[in-house]
């Protein structure tokens, strides 16, 4: 099977440099010594006339922004689970590709970090699983964890660093609470990563009151705020389902203070639009599942190859 699903990756990159060959390059790059790899992408180099140009395909503001979710990870079937193994697949795939890694503030606020050429990529991590943030005995970051594997390839890749988003859930918080939530907390802040609300009790929000809605919300924010998060704060919506008033997100008072939310995302979908696009929905961004079966980031990675969608591309 995991032969099978590293074939499957090779196909898709090779068919996604295919496909990008096609771009022009620019003449001032063309007497420059070229670092460029299999997929077309620039590997870091030594040269200080470099413009570390991450690809050469044209600048696109317009395009799909991909949105990732992911759960758990250790071996299981299903959507929401990813080996160790897997899951740092997954980010050398993204790599190699010219996916470099954005906030989901960043890509709401239209403010993504990004060097010419390279495509966005928001990883988001719901439901505070204890996988996702693990520390050992001895009080150190556990290497098999998801924070732990990405850190571990950002030692290499410095240009693909640990900038995520995790949708938590205030009361877990990755597990062992009593011992290491407030060091947790740091060092995913500390990386440059953000905690956003999944609400606190990860309710279906349709079945709720107005009442009980803005409970989940207001609470889940301001435990945040009292963690660190600076506001404005987004919420992913627990198992993708609206509330049945969906004016909340545009704002309420709560506890003395003003609740209100920049993005709201969904739990399945295509990838995202831009967020200058003028059909850009706010309340309902998209997300697609971490894997490579069914309609997942695997499948929208397949429909880049064969060009049916058109990335967001930094000029």
């Amino acid at each position: 099977m995991q032969t099978k699903i590293a074939n499957t990756r090779l196909v898709i990159i090779l068919a996604i440099a295919t496909y990008l060959a096609g771009c022009s390059v620019r003449s001032s790059d063309a007497a420059e010594p070229r670092h460029i790899n299999s997929s077309g992408v620039k590997t870091q180099s030594n040269d200080q006339n470099d413009q570390k140009r991450v690809s050469d395909r044209p600048g696109n503001t317009l395009g799909r922004v991909f949105i990732v979710m992911y759960h758990h990870f250790f071996a299981g079937r299903g959507d929401l689970y990813r080996s160790p193994k897997q899951f740092r697949q997954d980010l050398q795939t993204y790599y190699d590709l010219g996916f470099r890694p954005v906030l989901a503030s960043e890509y709401l606020a239209n403010k993504m970090p990004l060097a010419p050429g390279a495509m966005p990529i928001i990883l988001t991590f719901d439901d505070s699983n204890p996988t996702q943030v693990h520390f050992l005995k001895d009080g150190s970051l556990d290497p098999k964890c998801a924070v732990g594997i990405w850190k571990d390839f950002a030692e290499t890749h410095p240009d693909f660093p640990v900038h995520g988003t995790f949708f938590v859930l205030p009361d877990m918080m990755w597990g062992q609470l009593r011992k290491y939530r407030d060091a947790k907390i740091k060092l995913v802040l500390g990386l440059g990563s953000e905690i956003e609300s999944h609400t606190v009790s990860h309710p279906f929000l349709n079945r709720l009151s107005d009442q009980r809605v803005m409970k989940e919300l207001g609470d889940a924010t301001i435990r945040l705020e009292h963690f660190g998060q600076k506001p404005p704060i987004s919420l992913a919506l627990p198992y993708g389902v609206l509330p049945r008033h969906t004016q909340v997100f545009y704002g309420f008072k709560w506890k003395g203070r003003k609740i209100h939310f920049p993005g709201v995302f969904l739990a399945a979908g295509p990838p995202a639009r831009s967020p200058i696009d003028p059909k850009f929905k706010r309340f309902r961004i998209p997300r697609m599942a971490g894997n490579w079966e069914g309609d997942a980031v695997g499948y929208w990675l397949k429909q880049l190859a064969k060009g049916k969608i058109k990335p967001y591309v930094q000029p």
